[in-house]
């Protein structure tokens, strides 16, 4: 049985609960199930929305399988955890019925803190114009933590004098860096270690493994999802670099951040949507400007779940589809929110970038490059019908079909399936 990535192929934002959510059940309706929905990396700075009959949740930390009954949840060593963000979600699901007691959290996922949240929005609010448009929640400072060795695991939480000494250790070069550089007061070790013991009983039963929990698991045979936060063109090292996120959000990224080596994986779904969008600062080539922007950002409810920015809207990017592509090793593309454009008459598909005067029909090697990206578009016919009743490839209008047709062509991927509404039925699978 196969062990399946499904990520982002944009800037985040592109439906990735709701094609987990498919995934899961659809499995199900066949007979088969999905016995573990894993997270493997970024924090609470993620969001994915699912509809399940007409009902909207929104998971922030926790993975999409929480809300797929008889599947084990699974937050891996990769990602960085607030605790007072994973219980407020909790909380929050439990008072809506939702089972939650299906979850299991990596010993060696990393804390965020509260120092990470202050430094992260002391640190962007000094940057001025130069600020990377971070969530402020702490993940930049946490992962900077991790890789300076100066981190704290979940598993530190339940040794009182570990937990001491790596608080003392964090707060040492920091409270110097606040005083001296801020100008903020500095933060006493007692309140930290005090702040994060409150959490440990809580935590405790959840906390295992989760690498040996997930390759036993692979080795009976079970099938294990691995649920992407982010996207690509916001990975540390494949992204539009510095607007990115902190860690690898790519499918390489999966495996570190799970504990599973790359020969367990069998397939690798990118989830990208019909048109395009992004949060934050950095370079957005087809981003709009005009009506057209703004009728997207309207029909298509550009908010971000986790954080309430407004969203980037811009048209679809063959460039990022092809790059996606390539640096994931895709399988298949599940392509969103298709209905969004049911009311355009033309609509335009970035097939190549104009960068001074040479044609790039791939990703430009360096960031300067980018930065000066200018679209080159093809225009296609639109629909102007609503699809968001379409369950079959054939019930598609014939236009939405060409367009479907040409974005797989041009995009490097067979695309599995396509999104026309935000209810989990509303998907028309192109290829079973």
């Amino acid at each position: 049985m196969p062990a399946i990535v499904i990520l982002g192929a944009q800037w985040g934002d592109e439906g990735k609960g709701k094609a987990t959510d498919l995934l899961a059940t659809q499995s199900q309706s066949s007979g088969a199930t999905i016995d573990y929905c894993v997270r493997t990396s970024g924090g609470h700075n993620a969001g994915h929305t699912i509809v399940v009959n007409g009902e909207k949740f929104a998971t922030h930390l926790l993975p999409s399988g929480i809300l797929t009954p008889g599947c084990t949840a699974v937050i891996a060593n990769g990602v960085v955890v607030s605790p007072e963000a994973l219980f407020r979600e909790i909380d929050g699901l439990e008072q809506r019925g939702v089972d939650v007691t299906n979850l299991l959290v990596s010993a060696n996922a990393h804390i965020i803190a509260s120092y990470h949240s202050t430094i992260d929005k002391v640190a962007e609010r000094f940057l001025g114009k130069n600020k990377i448009g971070t969530t402020g929640r702490g993940i930049g400072p946490a992962y900077a933590d991790k890789i300076n060795r100066t981190g704290i695991r979940v598993a530190d939480l339940f040794d009182e004098s570990i937990l001491r000494q790596k608080v003392e250790a964090a707060l040492d070069m920091k409270n110097h860096l606040l005083a001296k550089v801020y100008n903020r007061r500095a933060i006493g070790v007692e309140e930290i270690v005090e702040e994060l013991l409150g959490y440990s009983e809580r935590l405790r039963p959840m906390v295992t493994d989760t690498s040996l929990l997930l390759n036993t698991a692979l080795d009976e045979g079970k099938t294990v999802l691995f649920e992407g936060a982010q996207a690509t063109m916001l990975d540390v090292d494949h992204g539009t670099y510095p607007f990115v996120t902190s860690s690898n959000a790519v499918a390489g990224g999966v495996c570190t951040g799970a504990g599973v080596g790359p020969t367990r994986i069998d397939r690798v779904i990118g989830v990208i949507k019909a048109y395009t969008t992004r949060v934050g600062s950095g370079p957005f080539p087809t981003e709009l400007f005009d009506e057209d922007g703004e009728k997207l950002w309207e029909i298509g409810g550009e908010v971000g779940v986790s954080t309430g920015r407004n969203r980037r809207c811009g048209w679809y990017d063959a460039v990022v589809a092809r790059y996606a592509s390539r640096v994931n090793g895709l399988t298949d593309y599940y392509l969103t929110k298709l209905d969004v454009l049911d009311s355009w008459e033309q609509i335009p598909v970035c097939v190549a970038y104009d960068i001074d005067g040479v044609r790039h029909d791939e990703m430009p090697m360096t960031q300067s490059e980018f930065h000066h990206a200018k679209p080159i578009y093809e225009l296609f016919d639109g629909w102007q019908s609503d699809i968001s009743g379409c369950r079959t490839f054939a019930d598609l209008p014939k236009n939405a079909q060409r367009y479907v047709e040409a974005l797989e062509s041009m995009s490097g991927t067979q695309f599995w399936g396509v999104g026309v509404g935000p209810g989990r039925e509303q998907t028309v699978l192109v290829r079973g």
